[in-house]
């Protein structure tokens, strides 16, 4: 009964409504015209529908869909007559011939819905749908009401009852965060909507009436049942014969969920937040964030994170230089190769050429833990910062040639001595050999004799996020820089070898809208690191350290191979860093929290897990 009295209040409220709107400019003396005023106070926008965006591959396949909301925006021409007619039959069947408003279809959808237990029929026009999810809320009052008259008016006067019809397809909601009827065919049967049968097109048809009940995955006998009554309508209106609406009642209806793509979720993490950063950088939110803290930080802050949102819900396409191939070699070689140990690991590669991430591994079982240590994972590098911080600048710095000398004695500033691996002194060695064989000493020579600040000078051109003065330091020259470096940015660091520039890796190309215009792209140069002469003396050494000395278990045919080992203090940590003709990788392993020098992972070092690891993915 209340149903009832609730719908008879309406009817009389909205006219009473509509008068008291057109009376109420009276203390300008005058009364307006009734269309001057609702022109002014009801703006009716260019609609840019919010939709999926898009995270694709190097060959420009999709990978990630990122649902803010699950909209894919079909041309009307694209949707069968037969989907269309459905919507129309059921939910205004005088669409073409009312203004907005159709008075007889309230009355109507009153009558059938009070003998009913359910809502049978909408008392709303497609175009008063389409203002409450376009420009309104979904709230069941009054006032809400009232301006979905209004709206729903100067949309009529707006558009053609075509683009109203199209808007609609666009916007109606199917339950599962699905809008729209093209990202509905999608998500239940995988089809795109011009490719649905007739009795399937009736079944999302059912949905959007009331999405709750007619839930098809948590109540598809209600849809199958609704699916019918559609179609019983279609035959009695004579859109298809008694026949044809048996045969399309009895095809089986089988679902074929589309869920959520993801496919890497490894890589699609950092693009998510590379996106931001990009979005940062662009749009001087990184600037703002320097000279900002506290509660201005966080507002800024929460700024960008909705600026983030806005973009993405606008329907973009994010093109990544990731490839499916070298991906998928990474997460395996990590999975399998750690497989039922308690250690972890992380992989980054690079393309030499274009100097782009083209996977990453956040390592083992990456999908339970959610934690990607391949760019979050901070940690000290051991050995692999040698070619970086001392090798590269005394060679840089002084002309040194491999075949120099350097001694691999002992080795003394004030009361810090450290030791060679094994505990022995060499003598005097080539640089060559030194590195090959990973003298500490000789390292820690050359790093002093450069001189702190000057090495300091050449690796801060690699940006290390979190390398800063504090690491300035005696220990740095073997790796004791704390927190440490990541995997990808000890990757990116190395690719300096190839021709003595380095260029910051990213795995974003380019953001386009869906037209294909470009909206972001990062901006950037290499940077002269090493000369030409270094950086061919280096491939040199790190071709030896992997035929001939520390990293012999990388070792593989190709045309260019070359590396470097690190070990850190108490066996906490193993990293191979190398390059090949083609690609630039940086692998750690560990365990993701020690808590004692006796936590260590000495028991792994004879597998060299993390030079199987790179091999794996390089060969």
């Amino acid at each position: 009964m209340r149903t009832v009295f609730g719908y008879v209040l309406i009817i009389l409220l909205i006219p009473a409504s509509v008068l008291t709107f057109y009376y109420a400019d009276a203390e300008a003396g005058k009364v307006q015209n009734f269309d001057d005023y609702v022109e002014e106070r009801i703006i009716i926008n260019e609609v840019d529908l919010p939709q999926a965006s898009r995270i694709k591959d190097t060959n420009g396949n999709t990978y990630v869909e990122l649902h803010q909301p699950n909209r894919i925006v079909v041309d009307g021409e694209k949707v069968p007559s037969f989907l269309k007619e459905l919507f129309l039959q059921s939910e205004d069947k005088h669409f073409y011939n009312h203004s907005g408003i159709d008075a007889a279809a309230v009355m109507r959808a009153f009558l059938v819905n009070s003998q009913s237990d359910e809502i049978e029929q909408g008392a709303s026009t497609i175009t008063q749908q389409v203002a409450r999810n376009i420009y309104l809320t979904q709230d069941r009052t009054l006032a809400r009401k009232i301006s979905e008259v209004l709206y729903s008016y100067q949309i009529e006067k707006k558009l053609e009852k075509d683009d109203i019809l199209n808007l609609y397809l666009n916007v109606i909601y199917f339950n599962h965060n699905v809008y729209g009827v093209e990202a509905a065919a999608q998500y239940y049967f995988q089809k795109p909507v011009n490719k649905l049968s007739k009795a399937q097109m009736a079944f999302i048809a059912a949905i959007p009436n009331n999405p709750s009940l007619y839930d098809p995955l948590k109540r598809f006998d209600n849809t199958k049942t609704r699916q019918e009554r559609l179609i019983d309508i279609m035959a009695r209106e004579e859109f298809i014969t008694a026949d044809e609406a048996e045969q399309i009642k009895n095809e089986k209806i089988t679902l074929n969920v589309r869920n959520r793509l993801d496919k890497y979720p490894d890589y699609s993490t950092y693009v998510k937040d590379e996106f931001k950063d990009l979005i940062a950088e662009t749009e001087g939110f990184d600037q703002q964030l320097i000279n900002a803290d506290g509660d201005a930080r966080k507002a800024i802050q929460e700024k960008l994170n909705a600026r983030v949102a806005e973009v993405l819900a606008s329907g973009v396409i994010i093109h990544t230089a990731l490839d499916p191939s070298m991906q998928e070699k990474a997460v395996s070689a990590v999975n399998n190769v750690l497989a039922g140990s308690s250690v972890q690991g992380s992989a980054a590669v690079i393309g030499n050429q274009s100097h782009d991430i083209v996977a990453l591994s956040g390592g083992r079982d990456f999908e339970v833990t959610q934690f990607n240590r391949a760019y979050q994972a901070y940690r000290q590098p051991g050995s692999t910062i040698k070619p970086l911080l001392d090798y590269a600048p005394y060679m840089e710095t002084f002309g040194a040639g491999v075949n120099d000398l350097i001694s691999a004695d002992k080795y003394c500033v004030g009361d810090w001595c450290p030791n060679n691996y094994s505990g022995k002194e060499y003598g005097m060695v080539t640089i060559k050999e030194a590195l090959t064989k990973s003298h500490n000493t000789s390292a820690v020579r050359a790093y002093m004799r450069t001189g702190i600040e000057r090495s300091f000078s050449y690796l801060d051109k690699f940006d290390f996020n979190r390398v800063d003065e504090d690491d300035h330091v005696r220990a740095a020259s073997l790796g004791g820089i704390d927190p440490g470096v990541t995997s990808l940015e000890m990757a990116g660091a190395y690719t300096s070898f190839i021709d003595g520039t380095f260029t910051k890796p990213h795995a974003i190309k380019r953001v386009t809208d869906f037209e294909g215009n470009t909206l972001y792209a990062w901006k950037v140069e290499p940077v002269r690191v090493w000369s030409s002469a270094t950086a061919y003396k280096m491939r040199d050494m790190l071709t030896n350290v992997v035929k001939n000395g520390t990293g012999k278990k990388a070792n593989f045919a190709t045309s260019y191979i070359g590396g470097k080992t690190g070990t850190t203090n108490n066996y906490h940590d193993l990293w191979f860093v190398g390059l090949t003709e083609g690609y630039t990788a940086g692998v750690w392993v560990g365990k993701d929290k020690y808590n004692s020098k006796y936590d260590n992972i000495q028991y792994m070092e004879s597998y060299g897990p993390q030079q199987l690891i790179w091999k794996r993915i390089m060969r």
